[in-house]
């Protein structure tokens, strides 16, 4: 399943790579891929219940950003 979240606040494109390493660490996540000038994380995962594991890893590396979608 693919999702396309939108991002807002994130800092700069050195966050969005580091980021975009974690989420693709997760399990259950196929393919991760954050265009850090589209404020655009695009995901693609096993089941539904790992998008909830991808936001918290946004939420707690960048803290202020904002995961929309």
């Amino acid at each position: 399943m693919k999702k396309v979240y939108k991002l807002n606040e994130i800092d700069c494109a050195n966050c969005a790579m580091k980021l975009e390493k974690k989420i693709a660490k997760i399990k259950g996540v196929s393919e991760a891929s954050i265009n850090f000038m589209a404020q655009k994380l695009i995901v693609e995962v096993d089941s539904e219940s790992v998008l909830d594991e991808v936001k918290a890893v946004c939420k707690k590396f960048e803290p202020d950003m904002e995961v929309i979608g």
